[in-house]
């Protein structure tokens, strides 16, 4: 039976370049060149079905963004979509860097001379995988602030970065009011996932929010993402893989429905398999989600790229979203980005009775269903053919004429009758990434080694009588913390062992300068214990344990709270028989001699003597470098099953690159450094290096 979805004129609800929005008799908020109505974003005027890729400036090189930029647009884009990356810019109160990868207006003007439109995601929480969310660690040192609450020191911070980068697109004429590209713009992030842990302050923050968004008068609407208590005129948006089914809708009828996240893969963790999202899946839920009214579709990630340097949040892996429609190198992953090219084109080719038609939803069978607009007046009609069952063909009856679905499928119909695009009928030829061997170093010869120093108790300046919690120590200015005591030996027992548990992310121990072992978490359990046999000296003992973070926590409410690092360090002779150490007096240091001396820098090299590497090429605790040529290459550095890899595209130092890398005995924990004009691979916990 036929039944009609409750329809509604559609209202339209103008944004206005002005502090308190005025009503007009008609229900219209009117000014501005970008507006908005109850079925889709009105840009000159003009409804408009987007599709938008996120394509994120520092997880590329400046000289990959025209490139990226422009096969998003063939790809049938229509809005690029970045966060604004806080700790990147803001690196010290007051202090502002938007340089080289950094420089977000360069970033914006290329979408714009490329002849699309930008979504720009303030945050300044945004997660993403970022190292603290996106936060800058100083924050953490700021007087009793908790984030993203009703706190008035995080609210300071948050509303002075917020402006400033609000004025800095002003200023350049970016927003859209202004003729620029900028047509929608993000605050906060996914709060509600832990709005309740604030109690009154978390709804009062979502209030404050979005006021003081809306106050900066951009001439273009703010969007919250999975944030159903949106204020007015704030659009709550949907972020997920099925917002098609899973999207209650917008709360309130004057605002259109707009997906700012639909995950074309999933990030991948160390130790974890990549996660394959196939392009029917994908086109599927995009042609449902235009099918029940949606109107603006954002793909995340349109392109992941790469996590340079430290950026990365918690053992999540430098390489980000390779699965995208654009891979980590920005070459065309097909089918994805063919089928979705093709799905992109079939709608915006009845995109026009999409906005203006009737709505109507009916069955055709115990698992098939139309969703069918029309425009009476104009006789234009466009359908929805979907197969819901997951593994049967269905053969269906619409106007008068058999259609046959493939399993869990939509089929296009622009008008009503012919079908031009299925979601499951892939015509884009599949391709594979091939990877060349160019060089491999595999000649001992040609590599050279450095042992970093390993620190005792004499030799540090901070000095505690308990553990203390790692980032609170580090302040994110490197991934290691040395925790050092010394001890006279009248321990009893024949076979010692000695205990570490940590809450992340990676231990190694040393006792009297001697290596005796390691453990680490893992991105789902990062709390573990290591337990090493130790040979204790009749006299003093130096136990010297470097803690390791591999990128900081990037969500969870009161992130200022999280705890890392040494939590109870023993030697236990048996199950009733232990020393605990933990509140004993120890002595910390920061980072490594080779970090602190930044010998993997070409200028810095002659810093620390080099000699001829270990054949083994796994004496703990050392650097490896090696000189090569360079144009363009990816380099792999393999142990068993682990494998890190990094492209240096259109970079060169001179004719050569240095190489360093540090060993720490352990193949799982890769991170990558960077150099000037090359981004590089220098893993910190490597185990043996093969060819």
């Amino acid at each position: 039976m036929e039944w009609r979805q409750s329809w509604r004129p559609w209202l339209r609800l103008f944004v206005m370049a002005a502090a308190v929005a005025v009503i007009t008799q008609g229900g219209c908020v009117c000014g501005g060149d970008v507006t908005y109505d109850g079925r889709s974003l009105i840009i000159k005027g003009e409804r408009r079905i987007l599709f938008s890729g996120s394509i994120h400036y520092p997880r590329s090189t400046t000289e990959m963004w025209g490139s990226l930029i422009g096969k998003a647009k063939e790809g049938g884009l229509d809005v690029i979509q970045t966060y604004v990356f806080w700790n990147l810019h803001e690196p010290q109160p007051g202090q502002y860097n938007f340089s080289g990868r950094y420089d977000l207006v360069k970033f914006i003007k290329e979408i714009q001379a490329q002849g699309l439109y930008a979504c720009l995601r303030i945050g300044p929480f945004i997660e993403s995988e970022w190292t603290y969310g996106g936060f800058p660690f100083w924050l953490h040192d700021v007087p009793d602030i908790v984030y993203r609450s009703d706190n008035e020191p995080f609210k300071y911070y948050m509303q002075n970065f917020t402006t400033k980068i609000v004025n800095m697109m002003k200023s350049e004429g970016l927003y859209a009011s202004q003729g620029g590209p900028i047509i929608l713009s993000q605050i906060e992030n996914e709060y509600q996932n832990i709005e309740a842990a604030f109690h009154e302050k978390g709804p009062a923050y979502v209030r404050w929010a979005a006021k003081m968004a809306v106050e900066l008068q951009t001439g273009v609407p703010w969007v919250m993402c999975k944030q159903t208590d949106a204020p007015d005129p704030v659009i709550n948006t949907c972020n997920g893989m099925r917002c098609g089914q899973t999207f209650g809708g917008p709360n309130s009828p004057n605002k259109p429905s707009l997906w700012t996240e639909n995950w074309t893969s999933f990030y991948q963790v160390y130790g974890g398999e990549p996660y394959i999202r196939s392009a029917e899946d994908i086109a599927f839920h995009v042609a449902l989600f235009i099918a029940r009214n949606g109107s603006y579709v954002n793909y995340y990630m349109y392109h992941g790229g790469t996590n340079f340097g430290r950026t990365s949040s918690a053992y999540v892996i430098t390489s980000y979203y390779d699965q995208a429609p654009l891979d980590e190198y920005g070459l065309l992953r097909q089918p994805k980005w063919g089928h979705l090219k093709a799905l992109h084109a079939a709608i915006k080719s009845c995109s026009t009775t999409l906005l203006q038609g009737m709505p109507t939803n009916f069955s055709l069978g115990q698992l098939q269903e139309a969703y069918v607009f029309r425009e009476e007046t104009e006789g234009r009609c466009v359908a929805f053919l979907i197969n819901n069952d997951e593994r049967n063909n269905a053969t269906v009856q619409f106007q008068n004429a058999s259609h046959e679905l493939m399993p869990k499928s939509i089929s296009i119909l622009p008008d009503c009758e012919k079908v031009i695009f299925n979601t499951a009928t892939v015509n884009t030829n599949y391709t594979k990434r091939i990877v060349r061997t160019t060089e491999i170093f595999d000649s001992m010869e040609r590599w050279q080694g450095y042992t970093d120093l390993i620190p005792n108790y004499e030799n540090t300046s901070l000095h505690s009588d308990t553990l203390l919690e790692h980032m609170n120590v580090t302040k994110d200015v490197s991934d290691y913390l040395w925790y050092t005591l010394r001890f006279q030996h009248n321990i009893s027992c024949a076979e010692p062992i000695l205990v570490a548990e940590s809450k992340g992310h990676a231990t190694h121990a040393f006792v009297n300068n001697i290596y005796i072992g390691n453990a680490h978490g893992s991105h789902d359990t990062k709390q573990f214990i290591m337990q090493s046999p130790v040979v204790l000296s009749n006299e003093i003992n130096n136990i010297s344990l470097l803690g390791v973070m591999v990128g900081l926590p990037d969500s969870g409410a009161f992130l200022e709270r999280r705890f890392s690092g040494l939590t109870r360090v023993e030697i236990q002779c048996s199950k009733n028989e232990f020393y605990n150490f933990t509140n004993y007096a120890w002595g910390y240091q920061v980072g490594l001699f080779g970090e602190k001396l930044q010998i993997y820098r070409e200028e810095n090299i002659h810093m620390v003597e080099w000699s001829k590497a270990n054949t083994s090429l796994n004496q703990p605790l050392t650097w490896y470098k090696n000189i090569f040529n360079v144009t363009e290459i990816i380099l792999v550095i393999s142990k068993s099953s682990t494998m890190a890899r990094n492209l240096l595209p259109q970079h060169t130092l001179g004719e050569k690159v240095l190489q360093p890398m540090l060993n720490l005995g352990h193949p799982d924990l890769l991170r990558r450094k960077e150099i000037p004009h090359v981004e590089f691979l220098a893993p910190h916990l490597l185990g043996t290096l093969n060819s």
